[in-house]
């Protein structure tokens, strides 16, 4: 058939022009298209099928004009034609290694390197997440997550470096925040992992996750519930609370302490207060935090700044474009801070929802 830059036809798909030969296309239509024409008859219809798929349309007109040919010849000319192909393969070479290099080599171009090596090599397919892991495979992301809670680190980043990306990501993202970063570190070191051992894993796994289901358990946010009802609670009964929480865990306790007081909350001061507050917050950091800020509170901070001060922060605010969320909740968070600092030190008070004013 036609030539290719990678290789030359072999002489029994080409073949040089003859007297009585047939262009197509600008190319020779010689003896070579009804050999092709005639191999393709002998594989049978379906092989003959995948085949015509790797070829393009020259070819394929070579082999439509090979087989018009074939028709047209008498009755022993597939036999002849397949005679022929078969001694011109012969002529390829004398060592059998030079055939599997060159059939290698096409079926790589058509199939991919992986394909070729499991049929060339015998190399087997690695098995599919859903063969060796199980039902965790395909559970649902939250439930997944319910379920690795419980687990070490190192078995966590087994599973979800086995797994789809996208059903690893939303997992992932239903885990604690200060797991994930040790998660990640170790998925980053995974290279290879025995598909007996992550079938051990997501048998046990796929228990808890069946005890998970049939339970209806569901996800609870305690921490955040915690912080309701201290939120709730008066002012003395929070700095009990979370002093007594911080003798056994002081990264808690700093996070509830935080949490506790937050921007909005700042829409509780008196103008006084606020005035104080402002007097210690220096202009990008406000104009950040403002960004996201409910429009309540920005007329609020605008009222207790002086003209000229609120007109730029408006001119600031308006020219100011898109930004990103983490900034935003990074710049509250700090004037929050800030807040409570001014509070401690009896320059402010801080009313809380729950404290009774006369």
């Amino acid at each position: 058939m036609a030539e290719t830059e990678a290789h030359p036809t072999p002489p029994a798909f080409g073949g040089g022009a003859g007297a009585g030969d047939t262009q197509v296309g600008g190319k020779t239509a010689g003896p070579g298209a009804k050999r092709a024409a005639a191999v393709l008859l002998g594989l049978g219809s379906d092989l003959a099928a995948s085949i015509f798929r790797l070829l393009n349309p020259e070819e394929v007109r070579l082999v439509a004009l090979g087989a018009r040919e074939l028709k047209k010849a008498p009755a022993n000319a597939v036999p002849e034609a397949l005679r022929g192909f078969i001694e011109a393969i012969g002529r390829v070479g004398s060592e059998s290694s030079m055939g599997d290099d060159l059939l290698r080599e096409m079926a790589e171009k058509a199939l991919g390197s992986d394909a070729v090596r499991r049929a060339f090599d015998g190399v087997q397919a690695p098995a599919a997440p859903d063969e060796v892991l199980g039902p965790i495979a395909e559970a649902d992301p939250e439930a997944l997550a319910m379920v690795l809670i419980r687990e070490q680190p190192q078995t966590i980043s087994l599973v979800l470096s086995a797994i789809a990306p996208e059903r690893a990501a939303a997992a992932l993202d239903k885990l604690p925040a200060g797991i994930r970063p040790q998660v990640i570190r170790r998925m980053a070191s995974i290279e290879s992992v025995a598909p007996e051992v992550l079938k051990e894993v997501g048998q046990a796994l796929a228990q808890e996750l069946r005890a998970v289901i049939a339970g209806g358990m569901r996800r609870v946010d305690g921490r955040g519930a915690a912080l309701e009802l201290l939120r709730r609670s008066p002012s003395s009964q929070q700095g009990e609370v979370v002093a007594a929480i911080e003798k056994d865990d002081p990264g808690l306790a700093n996070d509830l302490r935080t949490k506790l007081f937050t921007f909005d909350d700042l829409r509780n001061l008196t103008d006084r207060d606020l005035q104080a507050v402002l007097k210690e917050i220096d202009g990008p950091r406000l104009t950040m935090a403002l960004k996201g800020a409910a429009p309540a509170l920005r007329d609020k901070f605008l009222r207790n700044m002086s003209q000229r001060a609120a007109q730029l922060l408006s001119d600031d605010l308006g020219a100011m474009g898109a930004v990103r969320l983490s900034q935003v909740d990074e710049a509250q968070a700090e004037i929050a801070k800030l807040a409570l600092e001014l509070s401690g030190q009896g320059r402010i008070t801080i009313v809380r929802a729950a404290d009774k004013m006369v």
